[in-house]
């Protein structure tokens, strides 16, 4: 199957991300995975432990950086002092590509360790994709954003979250880190279809995509990646790699975590789906991206 136009990385398969309660059994039984996710600022230190793991999973294992306070969306210019620590953590993982989430998060220095959803206007759009533009030039790599689930709507909003991603990824010219169960989490809260959201985002920039669990509560559902993924997402995913094709895909599991195997078997379901967009490609690649 060809690769997505904009990623190419269509040999990265399905990943997991690297957490602390596996560090033992990945370092002792090697198992076979794709390759892991790391939360950078995990590893944006000095010296200590996380960098002594960090390079004997480098060793053997291909690993992607995602990032969870680069907060694209800030009225501010990217740190300077945080650039630099990225870089130097890139330039030691030689990740491919760097996600991040499409939100803000801090004013003047404050931050408030959170993704907070923005006012969905085209001045946003612009700045943000500025920021973008600023990070992918100092990085000297892909950058892809990821969509955010969410829990309140600015009314100044002029267009819909889709239409606004679609919006700042064509000003920056980057990549979209497609969350499926953020867009179903997002639609149940605010009452939208999830499927007009997959239509209607430039498939072409899909160069990552998430899945993972959430909690349902009678008022609202929660992002909490704390079990597997529920079959609402699954229909999602495999929606969404018919319209993008084969793209890397990993699974989130951060609460509760159970033990690896469990964590590995979760994410390898997705190779169902990936097995048969790749199936239909072959006998009708046209059919295949509808």
């Amino acid at each position: 199957m060809p690769a997505n136009p904009f990623n190419n990385f269509t040999n990265y398969g399905i990943g997991i991300g690297l957490r602390i309660p596996h560090y033992h059994h990945i370092l002792e039984q090697k198992p076979v995975v794709d390759w892991f996710e790391i939360i950078s600022e995990n590893f944006m230190v000095d010296g200590g432990r996380p960098l002594e793991v960090l390079d004997q999973i480098l060793e053997q294992y291909r690993v992607v950086q995602h990032g969870v306070s680069m907060y694209f969306g800030n009225a501010d210019r990217p740190s300077r002092e945080h650039l630099k620590r990225l870089k130097t953590l890139v330039k030691r993982t030689k990740t491919p590509w760097l996600s991040d989430h499409l939100c803000w998060g801090s004013v003047d220095g404050r931050y408030t360790h959170d993704l907070l959803p923005m006012p969905y206007t085209f001045a946003v759009a612009r700045k943000t994709a500025q920021n973008i533009r600023e990070v992918r030039d100092y990085l000297e790599i892909p950058i892809c954003v990821e969509n955010v689930s969410s829990y309140a709507e600015f009314h100044a909003s002029d267009m819909t979250e889709w239409e606004f991603l679609s919006e700042v990824v064509e000003r920056a010219d980057c990549g979209i880190l497609l969350d499926v169960n953020n867009i179903y989490v997002s639609s149940r809260n605010h009452d939208f279809n999830p499927y007009d959201y997959l239509n209607g985002v430039p498939h072409h920039r899909v160069g990552q995509i998430h899945v993972a669990g959430h909690t349902k509560f009678e008022k609202y559902i929660l992002d909490t990646h704390d079990h597997p993924v529920l079959d609402p997402v699954w229909r999602l995913y495999d929606h969404a790699i018919r319209h993008s094709g084969h793209t890397a895909t990993l699974l989130e599991w951060d609460a509760h975590i159970p033990s690896f195997h469990e964590v590995h078997d979760e994410a390898l379901k997705a190779n169902q789906y990936l097995g048969e967009v790749e199936a239909a490609e072959k006998t009708d690649p046209v059919a295949a991206r509808r």
